[in-house]
């Protein structure tokens, strides 16, 4: 039978909204998020090593997160002390500074409320997740990694750019799409409009799967 305490929220579902102690303080997910896109990424533990680089690199790429309208929201089963440690130990050592809110989640809630806490890899250690939640507050993106393998931040930034292109011009993304390549155009759903996409000028492999420029 399935845990309640480990059901993760799924795509399209309203990220379950809470209260929580950060490092830049009392934060609500739900205000946090309004008019932004959040990601919302656990790491296992502070003053760890594949932990450190990965703070590092959403660190580093705060002026890209920043032009595409979307805030960053870390967490981990740690105390706000250790965070604020820890946080002053990387920018002492490599001169980063991570100045987007982590989460202290000592009682556990919040990597419960997420699935953030997977029992066959660890009780006590959330494992690497990340949620895309859009300004909407609905997820429409989660990664799971386990403990000993890091994110792949290029991957994070390409689906977020993914999916805010998607929205924005009513397309679907290939695979492997990158911004500036062609995206899909949806399927016709009428004999109309099947005859509308054959007399037009998109690329065509076939009638169901047609590519344009943006």
């Amino acid at each position: 039978m399935e845990d309640s305490n480990y059901i993760m929220p799924r795509i399209g579902d309203q990220a379950p909204d809470f209260k929580a102690t950060t490092t830049i303080g009392e934060l609500t997910l739900s205000e946090y998020n309004k008019d932004h896109w959040v990601i919302l990424f656990s790491h296992p533990a502070d003053f760890t090593p594949v932990c450190t680089t990965e703070m590092t690199g959403f660190a580093l790429e705060k002026d890209f997160f920043a032009q595409h309208n979307t805030k960053l929201l870390g967490l981990s089963i740690d105390s706000i002390h250790s965070h604020i440690a820890w946080v002053n130990a990387v920018h002492e050592k490599t001169g980063v500074l991570f100045e987007f809110p982590i989460i202290a989640d000592l009682d556990m809630k919040i990597s419960k409320l997420y699935g953030m806490l997977q029992p066959g890899e660890s009780e006590t250690a959330a494992v690497r997740a990340v949620f895309i939640i859009d300004p909407k507050g609905k997820v429409r993106l989660l990664m799971y990694y386990p403990l000993n393998v890091g994110r792949n931040m290029d991957e994070i930034k390409r689906a977020l750019i993914a999916l805010q292109t998607s929205d924005d011009n009513k397309v679907a993304c290939p695979l492997d799409w990158r911004p500036g390549d062609k995206v899909i155009v949806p399927a016709p759903k009428t004999i109309e409009a099947l005859t509308e996409r054959k007399a037009s000028d998109l690329e065509m492999v076939d009638w169901y799967l047609a590519k344009k420029s943006l």
